[in-house]
């Protein structure tokens, strides 16, 4: 048996008092930080998991997409929707799915598609985009109330001359000859001079004419 002097016996005996009164404390803390570790490897492996089915589905929708068939896209683009709601695969593939459907003629389900990517993407451009095209969709029904108030939301100045020359679409459309026009030459102000949409935007103001004094 192991022998101990006086000193050493009562750095043992600290040792044990010290133990007994923070020991089951020290057990619990360990185990909580043993288990946040593991939950936390387990949790960047899901997420490592979710992020290749979905890239594997939306690697499938583009296969898809070349049959230009928009039932099968859209079913396609279903299981991102549905599965992984929250990845930027998803909203592209709403995206894609609503080109398909408008080519289909579609336009019901093309706008339902829009307003899901409006709803539930984070991408802000993303979401200017959609909110751009289905705008589009709301003027060629002529819903042009619901197209102006659309075009009304806050985006990004990188489309701010679109959005504007779309609101001369729709002005022009209801007939509000003078603040459509107004509508284009602050889509022109913003548009880029070397950009061709910058000239078609100027035809669609010139072809409304000057403002009656």
């Amino acid at each position: 048996m192991a022998t101990y002097n006086l000193e050493e016996q009562e750095k043992i005996d600290g040792l044990k008092s010290w133990w007994d009164s923070y020991g089951a404390s020290i057990v619990i803390v360990a185990s909580v930080l043993i288990a946040t570790i593991a939950g936390t490897q387990a949790w960047k492996y899901y997420h490592t998991q979710q992020a290749e089915q979905a890239a594997d589905l939306y690697g499938l929708l583009q296969q898809v997409q070349l049959t230009e068939d928009a039932r099968k896209i859209d079913d396609a683009a279903h299981l991102l929707m549905a599965g992984f709601p929250s990845s930027g695969y998803a909203s592209r593939a709403a995206m894609i799915a609503a080109r398909a459907s408008v080519a289909a003629d579609d336009i019901k389900r093309a706008k339902e598609q829009l307003q899901w990517v409006i709803d539930h993407t984070e991408e802000y451009e993303l979401k200017d985009l959609a909110r751009l095209r289905l705008a589009g969709l709301l003027l060629d029904e002529k819903k042009y109330n619901e197209a102006a108030h659309l075009l009304e939301a806050d985006h990004g100045t990188s489309f701010s001359g679109l959005y504007a020359d779309r609101k001369g679409d729709v002005l022009s459309a209801a007939g509000k000859l003078a603040e459509a026009r107004r509508a284009y030459q602050i889509a022109i102000d913003r548009l880029n001079k070397n950009n061709t949409y910058h000239s078609i935007v100027q035809m669609k103001l010139d072809a409304l004419g000057e403002e009656a004094k």
